[in-house]
Parts: structure tokens; C-alpha cells; sequence
């Protein structure tokens, strides 16, 4: 017997709808907008302008009785809300570490999309299961972690830092015979937590989810660029997890890791380290000595949204003894759920049903090779320093070591450089965001896209001093 194609599927259905046209249409007419959109971008405005944010209030709508025309629902969400999204997947965004996404991956999440699939299981989905392993092997390589660690996708750097920070809790608590997955935390032997002053916020969210308390992490002085004193760690005994940095949001500077993790390991303390772009500096040969030791640790988090630029939301977490990851997130084996003799993907990660998040991942790495990542990470470290060398010329204060990707500015006290930063954003040329260091004000240059070019920095460099000189003249 003939398998029902699509279209005569649709045809046979008992309840047709009159409204919905051929798939080819409907997916013909999304790829269209999505070109569209993406071939306009260096056009537009990086951020929305009040008229476009207007506009939104046109999605408040009450639910439709009858439906609407899938067509029409396309024309909304392209004509509505195309002009009210930042320009984030262009050249000229600097803001928050947000990476663009390659074209290729952008094709990749099309096809993964029109595959859905549930990447939980090799049940469910043997082509998922099997990009997502080459994936992860690739990017353990790429990053110089160690031969036999484990991994698994995750959203992002969050719940990357919350995945191996269980994988943690459980090898430290089962140092001391204390089974946390069976047991709880209640009667626990207490772990103690150490961190740098810098430490990323989401890092210090996981482990308040993860019943480790916020207040409870021991903080660790850093120098003035935000690196952890490796010589002012506290006397580490029992049940310890020691965090570190790669890459501060900020400066971008490194914690000194592979000297923490001496004197971590010589403890029994795990070694966690935060990398959700910095381990990528490890792909850039002018730049790998910034992540020396990094592979001493025991668990690492990242993110393939940021440097790598594949679309959201792809993080990657990463741990050195396959077993404690396991142990800390496998739900077991349900009788419903048909095991293979397979790698189950849910075995590593919190969630069971998921997307296939490896297959824009597996398409980029494919796609780039080591030559191609190298060249994306030093290209855009370079431009971070074009950055930084004009800014300073034209008379402002570069408040950071720029080694990588982060540029830090002062225009001056913290009214005139908040002036400058809500004037460039509201220009449109580029948009780059503000934050505090040590207790200044600065605006924050983050270069991270794939798309940006020499001419893109340019341009963006003279809409600063353009709007600078005009908060100086007040």
C-alpha cells in the first residue's frame, strides 16, 4: 500500500479547512520573509524605533472564533513583528555577549524544525541523537577538554552552570557517603560553595535552585580586572565546589584556573568552570593561553549562542567523569520509555522532551572547521581592540585589559556616560550596552557576531564620538 503523501493527506481529511493552503505555499512564503528580513537587517535601525514598539499592541487581540488564514497569520508576524525586533543577528549589536547566527545553522534550524523532533531519546530520534554526539565530541575537542568527558545540550549557560554544579553536588556528597539524588539535601553534610567577586549572576542562580544557597557562597577577593586571587582562597576541607571564570562579562578576563585547580584538587574540592564564551578563546591559537588549565577542572558550561553563533537556545555543559553527570540526571528507566544499546541523550540532561538543538551546532563546526572558528574568534577579538584604540585616541578612559572580546568605556562621570550610551542606542547605528566596574560607570562593547566587519566598526565607532561630542556640547 502507497503511503499518503502530505498534500493528499490533506485532502483526504474529513474536516478540511478552506483556509489553509499547500504546505509548499505556506513554508515558500515563511522562507521568503525570513530572506527578507535578514537581507534588510544592515538597513535597519539595530534597535526598534517608538513607532515599530507601537505597533505590537496590534497582537493584543482576543482569541480567534473561527481561525484565521495560516498566510495571514505569517503576514502578521512578519509585517507586526519583524520591525519591532533588535537587529541582534547583524553587524552592528554589541550588546550582552549575544552572538548572530550563521547562515548555515539558520538553514540547519529550518530542516530540524521541519523534522520536530524530540531529541530525548535514540527512540524518538536516532538522527538527533547521533548529531548531538558528534557535536558535543567535536566542541569537547575544539575546546581542549579532556578525552572521555561527557556532555549534553542545555539552554544556555544557566542551565549548563545548574547541570554541572548537580554533576558536583552528587560527587561531592558521594565522597561522603551521602547519596543526594535518593536522600535530598535535608540531614545533607553541607557543601561549601567558593566563587570569585565576579562570579556571573546566573552561575549564583543555579545554585540557589540547586538548594546550595546564594548566601552561602564563600567569595573570594579579585584583582582589578576581575580575575580570582588564586592565593586568597579560604582553607578548603569536606564537601567543596569551587567555581571559576573564563572570560568575566565584563573584562573578559580569565580566572588563573589551572592554579586553583592545584590547590582545589589537593583538597578533594570540584572545580566547576563558567565559560560561556571564554573557553571559545581556546579555538584561536593567539589566544588558547588565555584558557591554559581550563582542562584541569572537572565540569565546564558554555554556550554555542554566543561566540559559535548558532541560533537560540544552545548551551553545552561538559563533565570530566561521565558517571557523576549520569548519576546526578537520569530519570531511570521508565517502563514506557523503550531504552536502546544506544547513547541516551536524557541521560545527561534535565529535560527528556527537547529539541534537537545539535544539529545547528554539528552544522556549524561542519561548516567552519578548526581554520573558520579560528578566524571568528580572533577576527572579532581584533575588532575589540579597533574598538578600544579609537575610543581611547578620540580621549575616553578604556577601563579593561582588552585580551578579548570585551571593551569597557568611560565617557567620563556616570550622567555623561549613561547620556552617551541611551544616545547611541537611540541613533540606530550600532548598540552597545552600559554596566559597572568597580564602582564606575562604563559603556560595554561586546563584538561577538560572525557578521560584523571592519566597515561595521567603523561606522559604529564614528556614531560614538558622533553622539559623545554632542552630549559634550550638552
Amino acid at each position: 500500500m502507497t503511503e499518503p503523501t502530505a498534500n493528499s493527506r490533506r485532502e483526504s481529511d474529513s474536516t478540511p479547512s478552506p483556509k489553509s493552503p499547500p504546505l509548499e505555499s505556506l513554508l515558500h512564503d515563511a522562507a521568503a520573509r525570513g530572506l527578507h528580513y535578514l537581507n534588510d537587517l544592515d538597513r535597519r535601525s539595530v534597535w526598534p524605533g517608538p513607532a515599530a514598539l507601537q505597533e505590537l499592541n496590534r497582537f493584543e487581540a482576543n482569541i480567534p472564533e473561527s481561525g484565521t488564514d495560516p498566510l495571514e497569520v505569517l503576514r502578521q508576524l512578519d509585517e507586526v513583528g519583524s520591525p519591532a525586533t533588535v537587529a541582534s543577528a547583524a553587524g552592528r549589536y554589541f550588546g550582552f555577549v549575544i552572538g548572530s547566527a550563521l547562515p548555515v545553522t539558520v538553514g540547519a534550524s529550518w530542516i530540524a524544525g521541519a523534522w520536530n523532533q524530540n531529541a530525548g531519546l535514540f527512540t524518538t530520534s536516532p538522527v538527533a541523537a547521533r548529531l548531538e554526539q558528534v557535536a558535543l565530541r567535536w566542541t569537547q575537542e575544539l575546546l581542549g577538554l579532556p578525552p572521555g568527558s561527557e556532555g549534553s545540550f542545555v539552554t544556555g549557560a544557566t542551565m549548563a552552570n545548574f547541570t554541572a554544579l548537580a554533576a558536583a553536588r552528587h560527587a561531592v556528597l558521594r565522597a561522603v557517603d551521602w547519596d543526594v539524588e535518593e536522600q535530598g539535601l535535608a540531614g545533607a553534610p553541607p557543601v561549601t560553595v567558593v566563587a570569585g567577586e565576579e562570579a556571573h549572576s546566573t552561575l549564583i542562580k543555579a545554585l540557589s535552585i540547586l538548594g546550595l544557597g546564594r548566601g552561602r557562597v564563600v567569595r573570594v577577593p579579585t584583582d582589578g580586572q576581575g580575575r580570582m586571587k588564586a592565593d586568597a582562597l579560604p582553607r578548603l576541607s569536606g564537601p567543596t565546589i569551587v567555581c571559576v571564570q573564563a572570560g568575566s562579562v565584563n573584562t573578559g578576563a580569565f580566572d588563573p584556573i589551572g592554579e586553583i585547580s592545584r590547590r582545589a584538587h589537593e583538597a578533594g574540592a570540584w572545580v566547576h568552570v563558567d565559560g560561556a564564551f571564554g573557553l571559545w578563546a581556546a579555538v584561536a591559537p593567539a589566544r588558547r593561553h588565555l584558557t591554559e588549565g581550563a582542562d584541569r577542572a572537572d565540569s565546564w558550561a558554555t554556550d554555542g549562542h554566543k561566540w559559535l553563533n548558532v541560533p537560540y537556545d544552545s548551551g553545552m555543559v561538559f563533565v570530566r567523569n561521565p558517571d557523576d553527570l549520569r548519576a546526578a540526571m537520569s530519570i531511570g528507566s521508565p517502563a514506557y520509555l523503550a531504552q536502546s544499546d544506544q547513547r541516551e541523550p536524557s541521560h545527561f540532561t534535565p529535560e527528556l522532551s527537547r529539541r534537537a538543538r545539535g544539529v545547528e551546532t554539528w552544522a556549524a563546526i561542519r561548516t567552519l572547521g578548526r581554520a573558520g572558528l579560528a578566524d571568528l574568534v580572533e577576527r572579532t577579538c581584533q575588532y575589540a581592540t579597533r574598538f578600544a584604540g579609537r575610543l581611547r585616541t578620540a580621549g575616553y578612559e578604556i577601563l579593561n585589559e582588552v585580551e578579548l572580546n570585551q571593551v569597557l568605556v568611560s565617557f567620563g562621570d556616570a550622567e555623561t556616560t549613561a547620556k552617551v550610551i541611551s544616545g547611541v542606542q537611540a541613533d540606530g547605528t550600532c548598540w552597545c550596552g552600559g554596566t559597572r566596574w568597580r564602582g564606575r560607570s562604563a559603556m560595554r562593547v561586546s563584538v561577538s557576531s560572525w557578521a560584523t566587519t571592519s566597515d561595521d566598526v567603523d561606522r559604529s565607532i564614528e556614531a560614538i564620538l558622533r553622539v559623545a561630542a554632542q552630549v559634550r556640547r550638552g
